[in-house]
């Protein structure tokens, strides 16, 4: 975290300072712009052929280093080490599946027009800074980059402050898979000087994924400058189970779902919302799943939660369980910090939770989850639109023609059936209302960052 002069890597495991990095100055900012820049000026020509073969050489540069990689996501901010190694493979299918992909995902298409000829070419846009989140510090960085270097852009990286050594090695990954210098750069900053870099007029466009009150300042800063941005924010997602819902799955992808990552990610399960004829039962076999969670050491394999990535969120989590009890919200199990070194908190699950209560209606980033009652499936679908976010969601029924037409309903960008809510480089990712704008991933997270650029060739035909 930043102090002074310095970023500092804590382990949160064991409260343990693993090593301090520098904040760059403002003449290294500069000149780290100015390269992308003159980067860009390159980079934009080259074939997709080109690019493709680099940015696969960065696919094999993750899976021949990634024990290396995950072990600095699990030293770095806590994240188990069985989901670190899981995080570089996904960043390395991301990055191959980019490679083979960009160049249809942006071919240039003809269209009908008054011209003798007409068509739409997809032209990349320039230097596009990435503000990124410490909770899947590789993947968030490489589900950004490798489509909008495979567009021919180049990126500037402003890593999450407690994670400076994520953000040095993507860096690395890029560098040694051969793509040219200032391609992709990371600078090490606090988050006090992103308004001057989005300011800076060589930066084109921004990206962030973060809370809803970092997405709102740097919406506000960048529309100022009229510049592209797109927001993938908070999210309090439902997971509803319908009365027909086969019991057992809905269970074990429901404890995945809420506390794979600690909890700490944005497309968490955090309000499960079950119809009434099931709740007692289905309540009673997701508890018993949850206290059989192992809570320890992050390197141990068979560990299931391990720390939060730092001091402060425990002591949020606290805040919000002791204000929902308050309100009537009952603890079946957990409900605290666990005592000694690190930022441990107990898997935890809330009963007789109501939509407006903390549980129920603020983002929970941790493993806690709020069990809400609905009379039946209207009730439930109407409890899970009653949020300001609306990023994932998941819906457990054996009636899956009555789910489609249900889905359409669920103020939500991604609907997952009798499945727990992920990202797919093949499918659209992103949400709606307070959960952000935009698109990443599949062919509209790639269009994101280009000029959709008309082309008319005259003389004009009657």
């Amino acid at each position: 975290m930043p102090s002074g002069k310095y970023q500092y890597s804590i382990n949160p495991a064991t409260e343990e300072t693993l090593v301090s990095f520098e904040i760059d100055t403002e003449e290294r900012i500069q000149r780290a712009l100015e390269k992308a820049d003159t980067a860009f000026r390159a980079w934009r020509r080259e074939s997709f052929s080109k690019r493709s073969d680099l940015v696969k050489q960065a696919a094999v540069y993750l899976r021949r280093n990634k024990d290396r990689f995950a072990g600095i996501m699990t030293a770095e901010m806590g994240k188990p080490i069985v989901e670190s190694e899981a995080e570089v493979e996904k960043c390395a299918r991301n990055l191959d599946y980019y490679a083979e992909t960009a160049e249809s995902h942006l071919k240039t298409e003809m269209r009908d027009s008054n011209a003798a000829e007409s068509y739409v070419q997809y032209t990349p846009l320039g230097v596009v800074l990435a503000i990124m989140p410490w909770n899947y510090p590789l993947w968030q960085v490489f589900r950004f980059a490798a489509p909008a270097l495979m567009a021919g852009n180049t990126a500037i990286l402003k890593h999450a402050s407690n994670v400076p050594q994520c953000a040095l090695a993507i860096e690395e990954v890029f560098r040694e898979a051969g793509l040219p210098e200032g391609c992709f750069q990371t600078l090490l900053v606090p988050g006090a000087e992103v308004r001057k870099i989005i300011e800076n007029p060589i930066i084109v466009a921004v990206t962030i994924t973060g809370s809803e009150v970092a997405g709102s300042f740097v919406a506000s800063d960048s529309g100022r400058l009229l510049k592209k941005t797109v927001m993938e924010l908070g999210g309090s997602d439902p997971f509803i189970v319908l009365e027909d819902a086969d019991l057992e799955l809905a269970v074990e992808a429901g404890v995945l779902a809420r506390y794979q990552n600690t909890g700490q990610s944005c497309i968490a399960a955090k309000r499960f919302i079950v119809v009434e004829s099931i709740f007692e039962q289905y309540q009673k076999r997701f508890v018993e799943a949850v206290q059989a969670l192992q809570t320890g050491n992050p390197m141990n394999r068979a560990t299931r939660i391990g720390p939060l990535a730092r001091p402060e969120f425990v002591g949020d989590l606290e805040r919000q369980v002791r204000e929902s009890v308050r309100q009537g919200a009952t603890i079946l199990t957990g409900g605290q910090p666990v005592p000694g070194k690190g930022y441990f908190f107990q898997p935890t699950v809330l009963t007789d939770v109501q939509p407006d209560m903390p549980a129920g209606c603020e983002e929970v980033f941790g493993p806690v989850a709020a069990m809400i009652r609905a009379k039946n499936t209207e009730d439930a679908i109407k409890i899970a639109n009653h949020t300001p976010y609306g990023l994932g969601s998941s819906l457990w029924t054996t009636d899956t023609a009555s789910a489609k037409k249900q889905a359409r309903d669920i103020d939500a960008g991604q609907v997952f059936i009798n499945g727990i809510v992920a990202s797919d480089p093949r499918l659209p990712f992103g949400g709606v209302k307070r959960s952000g704008y935009g698109r990443e991933l599949s062919d509209f997270g790639i269009r994101e960052f280009v000029n959709i650029q008309t082309v008319w060739i005259g003389p004009s035909r009657k």
